[in-house]
């Protein structure tokens, strides 16, 4: 369940309902909030022509930017319950990856050239989503799932395979994705995540992001985090978990007005303060997990000193000093970046999370900053003659490995500080 605590919304005079959610395998981060339920509805199919489809008809199918593409139509393999329960060994604890406010994700099995349910070993691996029949918004999300992910492909987006409505039942079948999420890796493993891998994930996600943007109806993600971001064999970013996404503004409005959810601590202050929700939003939140894998550090931490429970809070002063950047980066990744690639990434993180949204810069522009960010970083390892950095393809241990999550929010570990609160000094991260 969790502490729930009201405020009144300027947008609308329903209140903001703020839950903190346990999730028993730590599979996400944050503390999600709601405004208010959604009344599921009774359609007897999942809608073809959806708000989303319509507007992506527009583009006619057509290839679009960064490798991404608008199918004509949802490619989805439509399974029943007894597909999906033979898939997964009967939904049995050994097969869950995680699990969270939306219900359980579980490890599967299905056909790779049919797509059809095949026994546990034969095949190939997906990960099946599964609704908690308690969970209120769950349909919503669900449909919201379907009709996104059944339409957009891109390399940086996570793949829908198919999906299941019987009864009271709602699943999800995607593509299993090996290394878990970006959250894992940067707050759950006993040694510090590599720096050029974590560079390389988020430009994956800033590409993403940006297809997402550049579209003729941008869509608004509006829930992007380190654990909505995972990870295929090679470390390549894939943008999960698409129930909160939104198409953006029509014809000359600058922003959409909806009910607020998403995630503390990465959620835009303009859509927190009146719930108009810009495609900057997302911007902002991009601007946190660059935050996030300077310092090591989660976006937000009730458990942290008085006025450091905020990450964006608490550091922005120090982003926009290349002199006191290099203070806030994690001390565990120290010798991996040079002094101009943290200056570099403290101006492109900086000018993310503006308060006003006018002020941020476009997905494109972030993309660019990161992109020469990595030649940068890598112009330097070619030079230097320090000693090689521990592995970057070594897995995370495998109660870390897989980062599925199904909302809710996670735990936090202990870890050392970043170089300014002094080395081996212990903080809660």
């Amino acid at each position: 369940m969790g502490l729930c605590i009201s405020f009144p919304s300027s947008s609308s005079h329903s209140k903001t309902g703020l839950h903190s959610h346990a999730s028993t395998n730590n599979h996400s981060n944050g503390t999600e909030f709601s405004s208010s339920t959604v009344t599921a509805t009774t359609n007897s199919s999942v809608e073809r022509r959806s708000q989303f489809s319509e507007a992506a008809s527009e583009s006619a199918g057509g290839i679009m930017s960064y490798s991404g593409q608008i199918l004509p139509s949802p490619s989805l393999h439509v399974y029943s319950f007894l597909d999906l329960t033979t898939a997964t060994k009967n939904f049995k604890p050994d097969s869950m990856l995680g699990q969270g406010g939306f219900g359980k994700v579980y490890r599967g099995w299905i056909d790779a050239k049919t797509l059809a349910p095949s026994k546990a070993g034969s095949g190939m691996i997906v990960a099946v989503k599964r609704l908690n029949s308690e969970s209120v918004q769950g349909f919503a999300e669900w449909r919201s799932e379907v009709n996104f992910l059944g339409m957009l492909s891109h390399p940086n987006l996570v793949k829908l395979l198919g999906y299941c409505r019987e009864d009271k039942e709602l699943l999800l079948v995607y593509e299993f994705m090996p290394k878990g999420s970006l959250e894992n890796h940067l707050f759950r493993r006993s040694e510090p995540f590599p720096w050029d891998l974590r560079i390389k994930i988020v430009i994956g996600a800033a590409r993403g992001l940006a297809f997402l943007h550049g579209l003729q109806r941008e869509v608004i993600y509006r829930d992007f985090k380190a654990s909505n971001i995972l990870l295929d064999s090679n470390y390549d970013a894939r943008l999960s978990d698409f129930g909160l996404a939104k198409l953006g503004p029509s014809h000359e409005k600058s922003h959409v007005t909806t009910r607020i959810m998403g995630t503390y601590g990465y959620a835009a202050p303009e859509y927190m303060a009146t719930g108009h929700l810009y495609v900057k939003s997302d911007v902002y939140a991009f601007g946190v997990v660059l935050l996030e894998i300077m310092t090591g550090l989660r976006a937000h931490n009730p458990k942290r000193p008085n006025g450091q429970e905020s990450l964006v809070d608490w550091l922005r002063p120090e982003l926009s000093s290349k002199h006191k950047v290099k203070h806030i980066m994690d001390e565990g990744i120290k010798g991996q970046y040079s002094s101009k690639v943290a200056a570099e990434m403290g101006r492109i993180t900086f000018s993310c999370i503006q308060p006003d949204p006018k002020n941020r810069p476009h997905m494109t522009e972030v993309l660019d900053a990161l992109e020469h960010i990595q030649r940068i970083n890598v112009a330097q390892d070619r030079s230097s003659t320090k000693p090689a950095v521990a592995s970057s393809s070594q897995s995370s241990p495998s109660h870390y490995q897989y980062g599925y999550r199904a909302g809710g929010a996670g735990a936090e570990r202990r870890r050392a500080s970043p170089g300014r609160f002094g080395v081996g000094k212990a903080m809660v991260a």
